[in-house]
C-alpha cells in the first residue's frame, strides 16, 4: 500500500513533502504528518530550496528537472510536487524511502 503522501494524479505523480531547508547536507529523511520529509542544503531565499527539491526529486526518481514541478506551497514548508512519469506509485515510493537517511 502506497504512502499517504505519494499518488497518481492522471499521468502525473503527486507527492507532498514537507522542506527543512538550511541543513547540512540535502537528503531525504522519512515522513513528517503524512508527508515525505526532506532536509534541503539550500536557504530558503529567491527560490533557493524550490529549486533544489525540484533537482533532488528529479534524481532520486531518475526524470528530468523540467518534469518535476511546485504546485502548491511555494513560500511554505509544506509542498505538493508534481512529476511527470510513467513510474508507479509503489516504484516512486521505493525509490524515495530507499534514500532516506
Amino acid at each position: 500500500m502506497a504512502p499517504p503522501w505519494c499518488s497518481r494524479q492522471g499521468d502525473d505523480l503527486r507527492l507532498a513533502v514537507y522542506v527543512q531547508p538550511n541543513a547540512a547536507t540535502s537528503a531525504v529523511v522519512g515522513e513528517h504528518d503524512g508527508a515525505l520529509k526532506l532536509k534541503l542544503k539550500a536557504p530558503p531565499v529567491d527560490g533557493k530550496a524550490n529549486d533544489a527539491l525540484q533537482s533532488i526529486i528529479a534524481e532520486l526518481l531518475g526524470v528530468a528537472r523540467r518534469d518535476v514541478s511546485l504546485l502548491q506551497g511555494l513560500s511554505s514548508r509544506k509542498k505538493v510536487i508534481s512529476v511527470k512519469t510513467a513510474m508507479s506509485v509503489e516504484q516512486a515510493c521505493a525509490l524515495l524511502t530507499a534514500s532516506a537517511q
